[in-house]
């Protein structure tokens, strides 16, 4: 790739796409990414089934997915499309902070989780954000997901044989950073992160950031 079409690139709309069921919420989240430079939505669906047949070759970078939905829930419908497509960045969104579901959805592979309430301007910052490779969620989301991972148990011995800078990379992408700014972090480039993300996803045998942390967080491979 050249610089002009790195430059072309980084110029890009952010593509988005939204499961949703009700029709005022799925046509409003639309009009604010289709209304705001920088972000373009490719498609907005009633459920998951529906995306899955509709989602073509132009598949979203981020998609916001309704936690509650007919047919497949929103918390099991992540797994499908990360397995369908596992470059998507998937954005949770529920009317409550449900425990279960929420622990459902981040294993399954959901990189962020938002409530419905959450300022349009925040909303966009958090799709901008989980593009970037950061794991946005609201506040009340995060405590819950702390409070989660605290009352867990002892996991079984679980040898990943991580370098010390792969560990220290999923250390700050547990804490939210980005890829680049784990890069400017941990003062490498962010091809050199990716390949230490690579690494990690093998040894880890996830597919997924969101399954990395994850994994990391219950057998204690970072604290």
């Amino acid at each position: 790739m050249t610089a002009k079409d790195a430059e072309q690139s980084s110029n890009e709309p952010i593509r988005v796409a939204i499961v949703e069921d009700d029709r005022a919420t799925r046509e409003g989240l639309a009009m604010l990414i289709n209304g705001t430079p920088s972000y373009v939505c490719v498609g907005a669906f009633r459920s998951v089934e529906e995306a899955l047949r509709s989602i073509g070759h132009d598949v979203p970078e981020v998609l916001l997915l309704d936690i509650q939905l007919p047919g497949t829930p929103g918390s099991e419908g992540v797994k499908v499309f990360q397995e369908k497509f596992p470059q998507l960045e998937i954005i949770m969104l529920t009317v409550l902070a449900e425990q279960d579901k929420v622990f459902e959805s981040i294993c399954n592979g959901a990189c962020g989780y938002l409530l419905k309430e959450t300022a349009p301007a925040k909303l966009l910052e958090a799709i901008r954000e989980a593009h970037e490779g950061g794991a946005p969620m609201s506040p009340e989301i995060a405590r819950k997901v702390v409070k989660l991972f605290q009352q867990t148990g002892p996991p079984e011995k679980f040898d990943a044989n991580l370098t010390p800078q792969e560990t220290r990379l999923l250390k700050l992408l547990a804490q939210g950073y980005s890829y680049n700014r784990a890069a400017g972090q941990l003062k490498i480039s962010v091809n050199t992160v990716r390949d230490h993300i690579r690494s990690i996803y093998d040894k880890l045998h996830v597919h997924s950031k969101s399954e990395a942390v994850s994994k990391a967080l219950r057998n204690r491979l970072i604290t």
